[in-house]
């Protein structure tokens, strides 16, 4: 989740350079140069930056694969599926801000996510600590999927991949691996993330004539609990015992707020919007687990 969190912050400057580059340029031609050179030299930049900082100082071996699938009760799937998703959105929107015709900016930004995550399992496929995982791999067509398959069919995405995230209890236990602060438990605490499908009401069950607000949603979350481990709960840390925990997954209902609905017509606000986007806001919820328990949040993040 960390590398993938660096190449989703990296991507989202890919969004700003677009505005920039429309703002500056009366060149389309010259716009899509600038784009393309920028997804270009991220792309190395962010391959580089990722290798020598999350790779270098690990053992290498021959390319494997690894069957990650049953770990952290599907999490960092979900977490692959949004990122893909995410990424593409960004890599689309700058295209389309360059001056590109929408299906160009379909194919060519819409798969940037694939693309990108392809290149971090190939990583993965030479770490001896990892392996290439054909279900991060499906997890991350999945993501390019929904984006692409709702821009061809409606000319916008009606269903939103977000992210929300809590503190938990769990990482003092074992803070090599749930995160030692804040930051770092945003991208490595699997128990306080979640991960939502936010659906846009009006667009899915209303004709554009009607009064019904356009930025209101629907979310339907997906998270887990009690893990301090990847496959299995650890029994201890540095010689410290780590309670029981009963590991579930979680199912989420809450309304939620689409941003880029919102009109406006400053620039600098609809960019803020887009990247407001990305983020389930706190609203009541209702939550079903895996422990057949039904819990009522009156504001969960």
């Amino acid at each position: 989740m960390k590398k993938i969190t660096v190449i989703l912050l990296i991507f989202s400057t890919l969004y700003v350079s677009a505005q920039d580059t429309v703002r500056d340029e009366a060149s389309v031609r010259r716009n899509v140069r600038i784009v393309l050179g920028t997804e270009a030299g991220l792309y190395a930049i962010s391959m580089s930056g990722l290798y020598f900082a999350w790779y270098a100082d690990y053992p290498q071996s021959n390319f494997h694969f690894y069957n990650d699938n049953a770990e952290w009760l599907l999490m960092d799937k979900v977490g692959h599926t949004t990122s893909s998703y995410l990424i593409g959105n960004f890599g689309y929107e700058a295209l389309r801000l360059a001056g590109v015709d929408e299906k160009r900016s379909i194919w060519y930004g819409g798969t940037l996510g694939l693309a990108f995550l392809t290149t971090v399992e190939i990583f993965d496929g030479f770490s001896e600590g990892w392996g290439f995982s054909w279900g991060d791999m499906a997890a991350n067509a999945l993501g390019t999927g929904l984006f692409i398959g709702q821009q061809l069919l409606w000319h916008e995405q009606r269903i939103t991949l977000k992210y929300s995230f809590h503190t938990t209890e769990f990482p003092k236990y074992r803070p090599d691996v749930l995160g030692e602060n804040f930051l770092q438990q945003t991208i490595k605490d699997y128990n306080g993330m979640t991960l939502w499908a936010s659906c846009n009401l009006k667009s899915l069950f209303f004709n554009k004539e009607s009064k019904f607000p356009a930025w209101l949603n629907v979310a339907l979350g997906y998270g887990a609990d009690g893990m301090t481990g990847g496959f299995s709960n650890a029994m201890e840390h540095n010689g410290k015992p780590i309670p029981h925990f009963d590991r579930k997954r979680q199912f989420y209902l809450s309304l939620d707020i689409d941003f880029t609905r919102i009109p406006t017509n400053n620039k600098i606000l609809k960019y803020t919007f887009k990247l407001l986007n990305i983020f389930k806001i706190p609203f009541p919820a209702i939550e079903y687990n895996t422990e057949n328990e039904w819990v009522w949040h009156w504001g969960y993040f």
